[in-house]
């Protein structure tokens, strides 16, 4: 397995690396076929030699690793979800809401009005919160 770097999440993916992650995942490690073929279902039509490159790529950016110990390589990502959905979300908000946090929620609960499971679940997190301070 080729070494690469640990957890990466200072690299903005770009929105075709995060439809790869998307996949990876959500299915665990996986070939470029598999990728591909899975892109094709959920998203549009990629080529597979555009997705191949691409995750080539991905691997050069620490984004991904690339187990070639096979005859069939088998790539596996090298950010954690959590992470990097956590890395972009602080970004979006400090551009675009100045570090509010309540100001996106206040945006997004005016946007799409959340089901009543939603909300019991953002009050228990506001109740939860309120507790440890």
């Amino acid at each position: 397995m080729k070494a690469q770097k640990k957890d990466n999440i200072n690299v903005e993916p770009t929105k075709s690396e995060l439809e790869i992650l998307q996949v990876l995942w959500q299915y665990g490690p996986s070939t470029v076929r598999f990728v591909n073929d899975h892109l094709n279902e959920q998203k549009r039509e990629v080529h597979y030699t555009s997705t191949l490159k691409l995750m080539q790529i991905m691997v050069e950016k620490g984004l991904l690793n690339r187990d070639d110990s096979q005859m069939k390589h088998v790539y596996s990502t090298a950010v954690e979800e959590d992470k990097t959905k956590g890395f972009l979300l602080d970004k979006f908000v400090n551009t675009m809401y100045n570090g509010s946090a309540s100001s996106l929620m206040m945006q997004l609960l005016g946007n799409k009005k959340p089901s009543k499971k939603e909300l019991d679940a953002i009050k228990e997190l506001i109740k939860k919160m309120d507790q440890q301070e």
